[in-house]
Protein backbone atom coordinates (compact mmCIF):
# COMPACT_ATOMS: atom_id res chain seq x y z
CA UNK A 1 0.00 0.00 0.00
CA UNK A 2 2.68 2.60 0.80
CA UNK A 3 4.78 1.49 -2.45
CA UNK A 4 1.68 2.40 -3.89
CA UNK A 5 1.22 5.86 -2.28
CA UNK A 6 4.73 6.84 -3.53
CA UNK A 7 4.62 5.94 -6.79
CA UNK A 8 1.63 8.00 -7.12
CA UNK A 9 2.79 10.78 -5.56
CA UNK A 10 6.29 10.97 -7.30
CA UNK A 11 4.21 10.11 -11.35
CA UNK A 12 1.92 13.37 -9.89
CA UNK A 13 5.17 15.38 -9.16
CA UNK A 14 6.53 14.55 -12.20
CA UNK A 15 3.09 15.51 -13.76
CA UNK A 16 3.19 19.51 -12.82
CA UNK A 17 7.11 19.81 -13.42
CA UNK A 18 6.50 19.03 -17.32
CA UNK A 19 2.81 20.61 -17.11
CA UNK A 20 4.25 24.26 -15.67
CA UNK A 21 6.22 25.87 -18.44
CA UNK A 22 9.33 27.69 -17.56
CA UNK A 23 9.12 31.10 -16.84
CA UNK A 24 11.26 33.84 -18.48
CA UNK A 25 12.20 36.83 -16.15
CA UNK A 26 11.43 39.84 -17.14
CA UNK A 27 11.65 43.46 -15.77
CA UNK A 28 7.78 44.79 -15.67
CA UNK A 29 7.58 48.40 -16.96
CA UNK A 30 9.13 51.31 -18.84
CA UNK A 31 12.86 52.03 -19.10
CA UNK A 32 13.66 55.46 -21.31
CA UNK A 33 16.57 57.10 -22.33
CA UNK A 34 17.29 59.99 -24.93
CA UNK A 35 19.69 60.22 -27.52
CA UNK A 36 21.08 62.28 -30.49
CA UNK A 37 19.62 61.44 -33.58
CA UNK A 38 21.61 61.47 -37.06
CA UNK A 39 20.28 64.65 -37.57
CA UNK A 40 21.56 66.19 -34.54
CA UNK A 41 17.82 66.59 -32.69
CA UNK A 42 17.65 65.10 -29.94
CA UNK A 43 15.54 61.93 -29.63
CA UNK A 44 13.84 59.50 -26.86
CA UNK A 45 13.54 55.62 -27.03
CA UNK A 46 11.87 53.01 -24.46
CA UNK A 47 11.94 49.70 -23.31
CA UNK A 48 9.11 47.98 -22.40
CA UNK A 49 8.90 44.89 -20.40
CA UNK A 50 12.69 43.93 -20.83
CA UNK A 51 14.37 40.68 -20.08
CA UNK A 52 15.78 40.39 -16.52
CA UNK A 53 19.57 39.35 -15.96
CA UNK A 54 20.35 39.93 -19.64
CA UNK A 55 22.49 42.79 -21.37
CA UNK A 56 21.01 44.67 -23.60
CA UNK A 57 22.29 46.98 -25.72
CA UNK A 58 20.97 50.51 -26.77
CA UNK A 59 20.85 50.17 -30.00
CA UNK A 60 20.98 53.58 -31.49
CA UNK A 61 24.14 54.29 -29.91
CA UNK A 62 26.06 50.63 -29.83
CA UNK A 63 28.75 51.88 -32.16
CA UNK A 64 31.31 54.26 -30.31
CA UNK A 65 32.51 55.28 -33.91
CA UNK A 66 29.63 56.24 -35.41
CA UNK A 67 27.05 57.63 -32.33
CA UNK A 68 27.26 59.54 -28.84
CA UNK A 69 26.31 57.22 -26.44
CA UNK A 70 22.48 57.70 -24.64
CA UNK A 71 21.77 59.67 -21.79
CA UNK A 72 18.89 60.80 -19.00
CA UNK A 73 17.47 57.45 -18.48
CA UNK A 74 14.55 56.74 -16.62
CA UNK A 75 14.10 53.67 -14.73
CA UNK A 76 9.86 52.89 -14.53
CA UNK A 77 10.56 49.27 -14.10
CA UNK A 78 10.24 46.78 -10.96
CA UNK A 79 13.71 45.94 -11.06
CA UNK A 80 17.28 47.96 -10.47
CA UNK A 81 18.82 48.73 -14.04
CA UNK A 82 22.50 48.85 -13.98
CA UNK A 83 23.54 51.21 -16.94
CA UNK A 84 26.91 50.60 -18.58
CA UNK A 85 29.26 52.83 -20.61
CA UNK A 86 29.85 50.23 -22.88
CA UNK A 87 27.25 48.36 -25.67
CA UNK A 88 28.57 45.06 -24.34
CA UNK A 89 27.29 45.65 -20.40
CA UNK A 90 31.18 46.34 -19.41
CA UNK A 91 33.08 49.84 -18.15
CA UNK A 92 31.98 52.32 -15.81
CA UNK A 93 27.88 51.63 -14.51
CA UNK A 94 25.04 53.16 -12.42
CA UNK A 95 22.59 51.73 -10.54
CA UNK A 96 18.99 53.12 -11.60
CA UNK A 97 16.40 52.34 -8.53
CA UNK A 98 13.58 50.27 -9.47
CA UNK A 99 10.13 52.53 -10.43
CA UNK A 100 12.36 56.14 -9.83
CA UNK A 101 15.22 55.76 -10.69
CA UNK A 102 16.91 58.30 -12.98
CA UNK A 103 19.97 60.53 -14.62
CA UNK A 104 20.67 63.40 -15.97
CA UNK A 105 22.04 64.05 -19.38
CA UNK A 106 25.75 63.47 -17.63
CA UNK A 107 24.90 60.10 -17.22
CA UNK A 108 25.94 58.30 -20.06
CA UNK A 109 24.99 54.85 -21.31
CA UNK A 110 25.61 52.36 -23.97
CA UNK A 111 23.79 49.11 -22.35
CA UNK A 112 21.42 48.35 -19.40
CA UNK A 113 21.17 45.03 -17.22
CA UNK A 114 17.83 44.85 -15.14
CA UNK A 115 18.59 43.20 -11.88
CA UNK A 116 16.55 39.73 -10.72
Amino acid sequence: MRLRTVVVAAASALTLLVAVPGSATAATGEFSYSYVGLDGEPRQERLLDPESDECVGIPEVADPNSSEPAFSPRNRTDAVARVFTNADCTGDHFDLRAFTGHGSERLKLRSVVFLP
